[in-house]
């Protein structure tokens, strides 16, 4: 056992009490694992529990909780990564209310079947997406969003989601586009320019957000670029249509409406004040850059994974010229 990988899981507080979870983490010790663990009660102890973890020589962390805690606990190891630490893998533990990340990526929904996976997958390298917004720093591992899905996701409070679970982001989505109040940005990076009053804005990382809307589904996790969605303002029918559709799970609605573009950096701009969502932390400015940081991170996940790269697929788009990875662009 002395030998063995030791393992650490970090696990959000809400979710500390999941049925099932005491008990897979005695059985994995029962069958020689090196693994402790760490609940958060409050703001900033995911990235001490990391900071923790890498001075304790930690192998892997396991991220208890919903796409929040992973980005907790994911920006936290590529701050400390950004100054040069030999940081642990990750794993993630779905426990949160839409697990939005996990699901895109095929990491399983039963807590056995996660657990197996996070002590004995295979950790691949992936991506990060690092916000800045002024002179603040932060990170994002799913999907940073703007606009209808930012007001739908911030409006639902804890006792909402733990009683409807991912329905409530669902009727936070549906009530939100009703209301939305367009904005006036402007979007570039590297030979892509986008202006106009903006609704509903989606960077990835990852694919989906809100309980399972795929803001982004081309999005991967490993290929060095962010996937952009963004959705400009819409008539009062389309409105209404786009409303329906998202009660009715119509990803081809959303298509119809979304210019997409996929980039190695973003720089969003408004003349007004703006949130960002990223991974349920909202973060408010009138500038933002976004970069994703190529193969940052080293995360456990399922054999095909949808997620991850095909190189064949990408070697035939970059022959097509679809693929930017060069772009460079003074910083904010």
């Amino acid at each position: 056992m002395a030998n063995a990988p030791h393992r650490r899981l970090i696990v959000n507080g809400k979710s500390a009490g999941a049925p099932g979870l005491r008990e897979a983490v005695h059985a994995g010790r029962r069958d020689g694992q090196r693994l402790d663990v760490r609940v958060t009660w409050e703001r900033g102890d995911g990235e001490r529990y990391v900071d923790e973890a890498i001075a304790d020589g930690i192998d892997c962390v396991i991220a208890g909780g919903g796409d929040g805690t992973l980005g907790e606990i994911a920006g936290a190891l590529a701050a400390q990564a950004e100054q040069g630490a030999a940081i642990p893998h990750i794993a993630v533990l779905p426990l949160g209310t839409a697990n939005d990340f996990a699901a895109a990526a095929g990491i399983p929904a039963m807590l056995d079947a996660a657990f197996t996976l996070a002590l004995s997958g295979t950790a691949r390298p992936v991506d990060i997406l690092r916000v800045q917004a002024g002179s603040r720093m932060r990170w994002c591992m799913n999907v940073a969003t703007g606009g209808f899905g930012t007001q739908a996701t911030t409006d639902m409070n804890d006792g909402l989601k733990k009683y409807l679970g991912g329905l409530s982001y669902l009727l936070g989505g549906v009530a939100a586009i009703c209301r939305a109040q367009p904005q006036e940005v402007e979007l570039r990076g590297p030979g892509f320019r986008w202006t106009g009053p903006m609704i509903a804005l989606g960077i990835g990382n990852a694919r989906q957000a809100g309980g399972g809307q795929a803001l982004c589904p081309d999005a991967l996790i490993d290929d060095g670029l962010l996937d952009v969605t963004v959705v400009g303002e819409l008539s009062g029918e389309l409105a209404g249509t786009m409303a329906t559709a998202i009660a009715d799970g119509k990803q081809a609605a959303l298509d119809q409406v979304a210019e997409r573009a996929r980039l190695p950096w973003l720089e969003v701009l408004s003349t007004q004040p703006l949130t960002l969502n990223l991974d349920g932390e909202p973060v408010e400015g009138e500038r933002f850059r976004i970069d994703c940081l190529a193969h940052r991170l080293r995360l456990v996940l399922p054999p095909g994974c949808l997620l991850l790269e095909d190189p064949a697929v990408t070697a035939s788009m970059a022959s097509r010229g679809i693929v930017d990875r060069t772009g460079q662009a003074e910083p904010l």
